[in-house]
């Protein structure tokens, strides 16, 4: 936690500049009148001049090349001299109108990631950058970001911003890195993001991200950047919404609208009020109980990111059904129900272009649907070889890809393995977590040598050699928001068996014996003979109607996973608020 006593910086830049003083600044005072996000970066004459460039040439990268008609083609068309118009060599119109959108979050990929939220803060703003959104990501400028993307950046301001109740100020730097048509702007304080992690404890986070979620608001008026609707995501940024609407108010970002999606409704933030007071510098009224006050005496700043939002979205539609019921709202449930006219679920995709078989360099065989089935069987032999397990092709291979913690139903699992472990049925995990997890599936390896291999690690190479290889993925979750693992294990042809609920009842249709429709086996009630019965419907169908499983492993691969369509349905909803 920083240091209550510390110095100011001495530079001849860093004025004392709070939310407010942004706007009055004299260079300010002297430009034009107030550009809009629409208008391009390039445009911008404050930037500098490597940063101008930088935008020019994605915009290029971004337009197709234009349409020129054939020679025989021209010759047909009388007279010749009539000039073509722009528009007619352009390609298809983008959607419209055109709309900003600034994203404010924790973490994103490549810069910094640790769970799902990395990808969503990667994914869905290139989605929506071929949506025609201008979209800008805004995220805190840790050092365990990789040296490769600070080198990268481009210096954009500096400023001084008051925080706290007592008038404490800090320096807010801006850095900018622009890449694959979305910019990145990077919120730099040594004093607050100088770890080696992202996070770390709440005594520490706290104060970083009051911190965050104010600068970043600072930082679009300093930048005169306006977006119409400001994105943010998880308690980290759950402040932007009650800052917009209180501190300011009075100031142009004030016309943005906001959304907030919960990713995952467990983690919440909560502290005592007192500490968050302090931090934020929020006024009183803001600390009651409709908005963040929870008990006697402490804040949530979910709660009041929730409260404060023009909507607020989860990451699947069951989800948001889910968590309005006390098992899985972890206490705010009924402040949920309160709230649920502007509560949705739009579920998750996946980046395609990271997860493809058919040309992940990761994989020792790769395939497309054509030729699944067969190079598939070469994957699982390739893999059986690599983690000592029997070598042969016609037994069944389950992968579990996993935290190892106890909302991943791993008790569930550990009831049922042995009963599982047939002689035909090879199991494969790769995951960390909680310890007495870890040990189990050591013992059950030293138990069941040749048919069970337990990497207890992350390693992004065998994760993709397990999606091609496996028959099957186990994802029986006590509760999962939208889950990214089944979606991957369809992208690759690996029949998910999962627990409905959250996303995973989103995304996978039970298997139909009669029809031959749906994409996977799934159980409902919490139970472990649920589970152990829906895995022998797989493997049912696995050892005795061959045919109709590889016809599922090719159907699930067809799927589309993509963020395409979840993305016009963020725009969708863009438009709702922001007409």
């Amino acid at each position: 936690m920083p240091n209550q006593k510390t110095k100011k910086e001495k530079t001849t830049d860093d004025k004392p500049l709070n939310e407010r003083s942004v706007l009055t600044d004299k260079n300010e005072a002297e430009k034009p009148a107030k550009r809009t996000a629409r208008r391009t970066t390039a445009k911008k004459t404050a930037e500098p001049k490597e940063k101008t460039a930088e935008n020019a040439t994605a915009e290029l990268k971004k337009t197709p090349a234009a349409k020129r008609p054939s020679r025989k083609a021209a010759a047909k068309k009388a007279p010749a001299a009539e000039p073509i118009s722009v528009a007619e060599e352009q390609a298809p119109e983008l959607p419209q109108p055109r709309r900003s959108v600034a994203f404010i979050g924790s973490e994103c990929y490549p810069f910094v990631k640790t769970g799902g939220l990395g990808d969503v803060m990667y994914a869905l703003p290139k989605a929506l950058s071929r949506l025609n959104c201008d979209v800008k990501v805004i995220l805190p400028k840790y050092r365990c970001i990789p040296q490769q993307f600070h080198e990268k950046m481009v210096w954009r301001g500096t400023f001084r911003m008051d925080l706290c109740a007592d008038g404490r100020a800090f320096h807010v730097g801006i850095m900018e890195y622009v890449w694959d048509g979305v910019v990145y702007d990077f919120i730099e304080n040594d004093e607050f993001f100088s770890t080696g992690n992202p996070y770390t404890n709440l005594i520490d986070d706290i104060p970083r991200f009051c911190y965050f979620s104010k600068a970043a608001l600072a930082a679009l008026n300093y930048m005169n950047w306006i977006p119409d609707v400001i994105h943010v995501h998880d308690w980290q940024a759950a402040l932007v919404p009650v800052y917009l609407r209180t501190l300011f108010a009075d100031t142009p970002v004030a016309s943005a609208r906001t959304i907030l999606t919960i990713h995952n409704l467990r983690f919440q933030g909560v502290y005592n009020v007192p500490t968050i007071h302090y931090w934020t510098g929020l006024p009183d009224s803001v600390f009651e109980m409709g908005a963040l006050k929870q008990g006697d005496q402490d804040a949530n700043l979910l709660k009041g990111g929730i409260a404060y939002a023009d909507r607020v979205t989860t990451v699947s539609q069951t989800y948001a059904w889910e968590i309005q019921d006390p098992f899985y709202g972890d206490g705010l449930d009924a402040h949920l129900r309160y709230h649920s006219g502007k509560l949705s679920g739009i579920v998750n995709g996946i980046e395609t272009t990271l997860w493809d078989p058919a040309s992940d360099a990761l994989i020792p065989a790769n395939y497309s649907c054509s030729n699944a089935v067969a190079q598939k069987r070469a994957n699982k032999r390739a893999l059986q070889e690599e983690l000592g397990l029997e070598v042969n092709e016609g037994k069944m291979m389950i992968g579990l890809i996993s935290r190892l913690t106890d909302q991943k139903g791993l008790d569930l699992v550990n009831s049922i393995l042995p009963q599982m472990l047939d002689g035909n049925t090879q199991f494969v995990v790769l995951g960390t977590g909680d310890q007495r997890y870890e040990d189990s599936f050591r013992w059950f390896e030293n138990n069941y040598r040749g048919c069970v291999c337990s990497n207890i690690m992350y390693d992004e190479t065998r994760a993709h050699r397990i999606y091609a290889a496996a028959d099957a993925l186990l994802v029986p979750s006590l509760f999962e928001p939208c889950g990214l693992t089944q979606l991957i294990a369809m992208r690759y042809g690996t029949v998910p068996v999962v627990r409905e609920t959250g996303g995973l009842k989103d995304t996978v249709q039970p298997f139909n014996t009669y029809t031959g429709e749906g994409n996977g086996f799934t159980f409902d009630r919490y139970e472990s003979g649920l589970l152990l019965d829906a895995i022998n419907r797989a493997k049912t169908l696995f050892f005795t109607e061959r045919a109709r499983w590889d016809e599922m492993v090719v159907r699930d691969m067809e799927k589309d996973v993509s963020w395409e369509r979840s993305a016009m349905l963020y725009r969708s909803l863009y438009l709702e608020i922001k007409p």
